[in-house]
């Protein structure tokens, strides 16, 4: 009886800690604060081969901006990789950024 209330305790515990993932806060601020504007952005899972659609679609981020989204792709992933594309055709990726843990992630030069 001992064992089968351990593994009830610990299946419990499996169980919670995936619905929290799952539950996780997942709106992110993007500021652009690199003294350019954001023409592009990207977010796609971590050890994802490709980049998502364009989540500012026909729009831009001017410096100073501030764009809120819902970086979530119905896995239950955390770690994300941004990639910012500029009106110059510079970019900037960031890789493994933890979605769940921040409200908002700065561009900088």
């Amino acid at each position: 009886m001992k064992i089968i209330t351990t593994l009830a305790v610990t299946g419990f515990f499996a169980v919670s800690a995936f619905s929290a993932a799952i539950a996780a806060n997942r709106h992110v601020d993007i500021v652009n604060d690199t003294g350019m504007t954001m023409s592009e952005f990207y977010a796609s899972a971590t050890g994802t081969d490709d980049w998502e659609e364009d989540i500012l679609g026909s729009d831009t981020l001017a410096v100073g901006e501030v764009f809120d989204i819902d970086i979530d792709d119905g896995t239950g992933a955390c770690k994300f990789d941004f990639k910012a594309v500029f009106t110059d055709g510079s970019s900037h990726v960031r890789r493994s950024v933890d979605v769940c843990s921040i409200s908002k992630f700065t561009y900088r030069r």
